[in-house]
């Protein structure tokens, strides 16, 4: 099993290992060990998270921990500006357009379970799109959960839970 980009080359060791951690400077994987263990203190924990960051900016194992820190403490804004971050950094690594909307299915193979980075963009861009509609921000929820149905037409990743929520609460305004 060979696993791949988005226009089906074959993926650099460095791309899986940064998507698992690897390449993380010493001192930032320290950082992210220290921010584990003192996930109970939120600022302790935070200030390690933002020193990682500031170590190994960009590094998807760091913004998947900041993302993971503020999603699970219910910071919900806070974690929706690192969604939009990793999103980014996801286009990029797939050769996307910037913007979700301008991407389309054809643009990475997003149907395949070997292509490890337009997974990994799929993933991202549900995250967004739960965040999205948690915020109150139904439009963009809507919009994101749809183009990712768009582009994983199998549903794999499970945009159709996310726009089928969606329809219950409109569903339950009504009543």
């Amino acid at each position: 099993m060979e696993l791949t980009t988005g226009r089906g080359e074959p993926v650099s060791i460095e791309e899986v290992e940064a998507l698992l951690g690897g390449g993380l400077p010493a001192g930032a994987a320290e950082h992210l060990n220290l921010a584990a263990n003192l996930y109970a203190h939120d600022a302790l924990a935070l200030e390690h998270l933002r020193k990682a960051e500031a170590l190994a900016p960009a590094h998807p194992a760091i913004l998947i921990g900041l993302y993971r820190f503020y999603f699970y403490k219910g910071r919900l804004a806070e974690c929706l500006e690192v969604a939009r971050i990793c999103l980014s950094e996801a286009a990029h690594h797939n050769n996307l357009a910037e913007d979700w909307r301008q991407v389309q299915s054809g643009d990475a193979d997003f149907g395949s379970y070997d292509a490890m980075m337009p997974r990994f963009y799929l993933f991202v861009l549900k995250g967004y799109a739960y965040l999205q509609m948690r915020l109150g921000n139904l439009d963009e929820g809507v919009a994101a959960a749809t183009k990712l149905l768009e582009l994983d037409a199998t549903d794999k990743i499970g945009a159709t839970v996310l726009l089928e929520v969606h329809q219950r609460m409109e569903h339950a305004d009504e009543e």
